[in-house]
């Protein structure tokens, strides 16, 4: 498993939270994952067919920031 440590912007509320979170989850071989609502900083275990690329795509369609 990788890990990859970002942040992501734009959050307001725990629905935000929610649709983040489930966009980053709906892609294949995701472990672990923990996203704080107050910081946006988020941590992603994921298999070596995701790439740090995908997640950050995953989280623009969701309608997010992130770097």
């Amino acid at each position: 498993m990788q890990t990859t440590t970002l942040t992501i912007t734009g959050m307001r509320d725990e629905h935000c939270l929610r649709l983040v979170t489930n966009a980053i989850q709906d892609l294949p071989g995701i472990g672990y994952l923990e996203i704080s609502l107050d910081t946006g900083a988020a941590t992603i275990e994921h298999g070596a067919f995701v790439s740090a690329a995908d997640i950050y795509q995953a989280i623009e369609d969701a309608g997010f920031g992130a770097r």
